[in-house]
């Protein structure tokens, strides 16, 4: 057991690695990842923040408590708190079967019109209120059950096609709100009944849509080469012509974004290079930024990407050289805060790693400035945080603190 508390996640992976008598193409093949992203680990230059990668890699290094693998500082919860209060109603309903959530409801069904309504009101609250986990989570047991009534009721072809959006529409915000809270097999199971329904209506834009949800839940639970493969085939299947609305281009864009990401983290840069030079070309084509299905697609997206992706390969300058030329959009505009929440996160970790220390603690101020709730979710914060304690100077002492006692960071080893 190492019994230095201060050493780096990546250094401590080496440690077990090399004690296991197993080399850096090992580890990766045994984890799914390249050679090279293990050596990016162990040198700090790609961080390690979903739980089951490290519960992967822990067990692959024999490693029986996971504390001796990332340290008695950082929590072994996802969120990095309890459960949060909405998850069991969440739970409950998406474990009913459809019939019986949506039967005894009282009054009468709705229509598709009023339940398009109340889904775009959910999504407006989850997408632009920096207080939102609390309200959006008591309202999508019920609605949800109101939405399968309405399915069921819908008459007529285009009727259920437009009943079934909806669906697939408030499946899609119980995925990322599930995701972000920390409960990801939930998210998946969320994401896969969106993509069934989706694929039963063969329309082309609604699939994309659905296949970025389900790929991206994949990416964030490490399966990334999963991820890459139904990105991959989406594209294929749902490949636009000349004449494609502007909602088919969108979605279809977004999901060579999920592919970035996914091919990335599974050690393929040049197959995520390729699929953002093609997600930029289709943006150029579509001219401006969307949101169709909320899927947050456009030109501003495309460069945070490119941001992404640099710092995910390692090159933090080249990523802060990148962000420059990004002008995040203001809160309450089309890309849902959620996005320039997680590209500010992307940013500050740029940051840290160059070793810039107050540009991080800015950055985190920025992050909890644009959206308070937000900032608590994520590790890579989290980490920033404890790491700056460690070294706590003078300088920015005061706001340290601030920003520890306000993520739940309250001690370290």
């Amino acid at each position: 057991m190492i019994d230095v508390p201060e050493l780096p996640i990546g250094q401590r992976i080496k440690y077990y690695r090399m004690k296991s008598g197993k080399s850096q193409a090992a580890l990766g093949g045994l984890v799914g990842r390249s050679e090279d992203w293990v050596s990016k680990v162990e040198r700090g230059l790609i961080p390690v923040d979903r739980l089951s990668l490290l519960l992967e890699i822990g067990r692959v290094l024999g490693v029986s408590d996971l504390a001796d693998l990332i340290g008695p500082a950082v929590s072994l919860n996802v969120a990095g708190r309890p459960e949060h209060p909405a998850v069991p109603r969440i739970r409950r309903a998406l474990n009913t079967p459809p019939s019986q959530l949506s039967s005894g409801l009282p009054g009468e069904p709705l229509t598709v019109a009023e339940l398009a309504t109340r889904v775009a009101e959910t999504w407006q609250i989850y997408e632009t209120q920096t207080e939102r986990y609390g309200p959006v989570g008591g309202l999508l047991p019920g609605l949800l059950a109101e939405a399968y009534l309405t399915v069921r009721t819908a008459t007529g072809p285009s009727e259920e096609a437009a009943a079934a959006r909806e669906l697939v529409s408030l499946l899609h915000l119980h995925q990322v709100y599930l995701r972000r809270v920390g409960e990801r097999r939930l998210s998946l199971l969320a994401a896969d009944r969106a993509m069934q329904i989706a694929d039963d209506t063969e329309d082309p834009a609604l699939i994309a849509a659905a296949a970025w949800n389900v790929a991206g839940i994949l990416v964030s639970s490490g399966d990334t080469h999963e991820s890459l493969d139904l990105a991959r085939s989406t594209i294929e299947h749902v490949r636009p012509g000349d004449d494609a609305t502007p909602d088919h281009l969108s979605a279809f864009g977004a999901l060579h974004l999920v592919g970035v990401i996914a091919a990335v983290r599974g050690g393929n840069g040049p197959a995520a290079w390729d699929l953002l030079r093609e997600a930029d070309r289709i943006a150029a084509r579509l001219g401006t930024d969307r949101n169709d299905f909320h899927t947050a697609f456009g030109p501003t997206n495309v460069a945070m990407h490119s941001v992404h992706l640099a710092a995910e390969e390692g090159d933090a300058a080249e990523a802060l050289r990148l962000a420059d030329n990004v002008e995040v959009p203001a809160p309450g505009g089309v890309l849902p805060l959620e996005r320039t929440t997680r590209y500010l996160v992307e940013v500050m970790h740029a940051n840290r790693l160059t070793g810039d220390d107050f540009a991080t603690i800015y950055m985190l101020k920025q992050i909890r400035e644009a959206s308070p709730e937000e900032i608590q979710y994520f590790p890579l914060v989290r980490d920033a945080i404890q790491h700056l304690l460690k070294r706590d100077r003078p300088q920015y002492r005061a706001d340290l603190r601030n920003l520890a006692h306000h993520v739940g960071v309250l001690s370290v080893a």
